[in-house]
C-alpha cells in the first residue's frame, strides 16, 4: 500500500457529466464551424447576433447558463466576477451593427469561461465557493443587460420609423 498522494482530477472528482456539457455548449456557440483554410471559427453567437432586436440578448442568455453551471460547481466569487466581465463585454460591443458581430467572431467569451472553470477545479488548494447573494446580483445585472439590449434597438427604431415616416 502506497502513501503517496492521488492526483486528482477534473474527472475523479466528478465533473466531467457536466464540463463535457459545457464544452459541447460553448464549441457550438463559439466556434462550431471553422472557415475552411483558416483556425478561425464561427459560432451560434456571432449568428444570432445578426437577429435584429433579440440576437445579441439571447447569445447572453446561453453565455448565462455556463456561468450558473460553473456557480453549481463552486467556482469561487473572483471567478464567477471574471466570468461576468467576458460575458458583458461581449453582449455590450457585440450590440454594435456589423462590428459587433465580427467581434463576436474574434471575443470567444464562452470559450475563456470554460477555460477559467477549468483552471479553477483543476487548481490545488481549498476551494471558497462564491456568496450565494453575490451571484444573485450580478445575474439580476445580466438579466437587466438582456432586458436593455433588446430595448435599445426598439427605441432606435421606433425613432428611425417616426422620423422618416412621421408616424
Amino acid at each position: 500500500m502506497s502513501n503517496s498522494p492521488q492526483k486528482i482530477t477534473i474527472e475523479s472528482e466528478g465533473y466531467a457529466p457536466t464540463l463535457k456539457r459545457l464544452r459541447h455548449i460553448s464549441r457550438l456557440l463559439d466556434n462550431a464551424i471553422t472557415i475552411p483554410g483558416t483556425e478561425v471559427g464561427i459560432g451560434l453567437d456571432p449568428l444570432m447576433g445578426l437577429i435584429p432586436v433579440g440576437g445579441d440578448a439571447l447569445g447572453l442568455i446561453f453565455s448565462i447558463y455556463i456561468i450558473i453551471e460553473s456557480a453549481k460547481l463552486g467556482v469561487s466569487q473572483s471567478t464567477v466576477g471574471r466570468m461576468i466581465v467576458n460575458i458583458i463585454i461581449d453582449a455590450l460591443v457585440g450590440a454594435i451593427p456589423m462590428l459587433g458581430d465580427l467581434f463576436d467572431v474574434a471575443w470567444t467569451a464562452n470559450r475563456y469561461n470554460l477555460k477559467l472553470l477549468e483552471e479553477y477545479l483543476q487548481s490545488p488548494g481549498e476551494k471558497k465557493q462564491a456568496d450565494q447573494g453575490f451571484i444573485l446580483v450580478l445575474f439580476a445585472g445580466l438579466i437587466l443587460l438582456a432586458i436593455v439590449l433588446i430595448s435599445l434597438p426598439v427605441i432606435v427604431i421606433g425613432t428611425i420609423w417616426k422620423t422618416l415616416f412621421g408616424g
